[in-house]
């Protein structure tokens, strides 16, 4: 027997499953597929923590932030779940960089503070600065398996049918709405959808028809680690580092995690891979690479306690996200390795687009 429902949401990561809570938030009947168990960790949004980053200069990004900033504000009031934690965050390594920062962030009225190598360091021992450092104390981190587990609980609430271990094997638009076959790993059934929404990540291309025109995505596996800190007592912000080109091989990123140690990473610097045959090892020399840069850039850190974590990019040949709809399709794709701290405005904007085809996103994020 065929199931009709008037939204579906294929992949239920952090951007399936806020598409799935805004949905259901404004009365609409939707249900999730993951292809995966709650909680895996093939994807994008596994782990404990992820940078709530707000040094972006561009407006649709900005604009974007804000509308995130007050959707985790209600996620936690509705769940009663903490998801936000802000600690602030430092960005340096570019001068330039950092002074348009500031500019771009004090003239939307948020808290920006530029300053020097030597008063960073003696607010926070365990790094090493080099040029201007700007602090934005209303940053820090998302709690992105709390997040998730609020998203769903919020979704769920709300009368949402949330599915694990449901495999889209086949997904085509036709007149009366989007057909769906599914296996469930002991049957195969079928779902008729007036709009479907697909957010799955490094899978979203082999799921969407091949007549979509979607751009090209490249899956790369990154390995960040946790690194432990010298002193249980230290104060650590999240960060962005903008290492000098030809230095290390990227620019870096990272943040606290309770229990876990510092997380510290480079941005965008990881093989190209498969998502279904990957390794979910480090590459020997970008490891020995993050060694020697925690060495020179944290003194509060043991640079031989690195506890590796694998995650995969989907990325945009230009790193902005896809939020768009063609007929009765939307999508959410190529999140580029900064998309988590935007989740439930990403959510909020899906769910824009499948409720009215009218509706556009940021020019940025248009198929072109």
């Amino acid at each position: 027997m065929t199931e009709h429902v008037p939204y579906v949401v294929v992949g239920a990561g952090a951007m399936g499953l806020a598409t799935t809570w805004q949905l259901a938030r404004r009365g609409h009947r939707v249900l999730a597929l993951e292809r995966f168990a709650r909680g895996h960790s093939h994807g994008a949004s596994h782990g404990a923590t992820r940078n709530f980053n707000n040094a972006y200069t561009a407006a649709h990004y900005l604009d974007l932030l804000a509308l995130a900033r007050a959707e985790w504000d209600e996620l936690s009031r509705t769940t009663g779940e903490p998801l936000l934690r802000l600690h602030g965050l430092l960005t340096h390594g570019d001068d330039a960089v950092v002074a348009q920062v500031h500019d771009a962030l004090v003239a939307r009225g948020e808290r920006a503070e530029v300053l020097g190598a030597v008063e960073a360091a003696r607010r926070w021992s365990g790094m090493r600065f080099g040029g201007d450092v700007l602090f934005t104390p209303d940053a820090g981190v998302v709690r992105a398996a709390a997040a998730l587990d609020a998203l769903e609980v919020g979704a769920r609430r709300h009368g949402a049918d949330v599915r694990y271990g449901q495999r889209v094997v086949a997904l085509e638009e036709r007149g009366d709405g989007v057909s769906l076959t599914i296996d469930d790993g002991e049957r195969r059934y079928d779902v008729v959808a007036d709009t479907a929404v697909v957010t799955s990540g490094a899978w979203t291309p082999g799921i969407l028809p091949p007549s979509f025109p979607l751009p090209r995505l490249t899956v790369t596996e990154e390995s960040p680690a946790h690194f432990s800190p010298v002193s249980p007592d230290a104060r650590w912000p999240s960060f962005n580092h903008l290492v000098a080109r030809g230095t290390y091989p990227g620019p870096t990123y990272g943040m606290p995690t309770p229990g876990e140690g510092v997380k510290v990473g480079f941005h965008h610097v990881g093989p190209v891979v498969d998502p279904d045959h990957r390794t979910f090892r480090p590459v020997p020399e970008l490891a020995a690479a993050l060694h020697d840069y925690v060495a020179e850039w944290f003194p509060g850190l043991e640079p031989d306690s690195a506890e590796p974590i694998s995650c995969t990019y989907t990325s945009t040949d230009s790193e902005d996200f896809v939020l768009d709809r063609r007929g009765r399709i939307v999508v959410g794709a190529g999140f580029s390795g900064h998309g988590f701290k935007f989740t439930p405005a990403v959510g909020s904007v899906l769910a824009d687009l499948a409720t009215d085809d009218t509706a556009r996103a940021a020019e940025a994020f248009w198929i072109r």
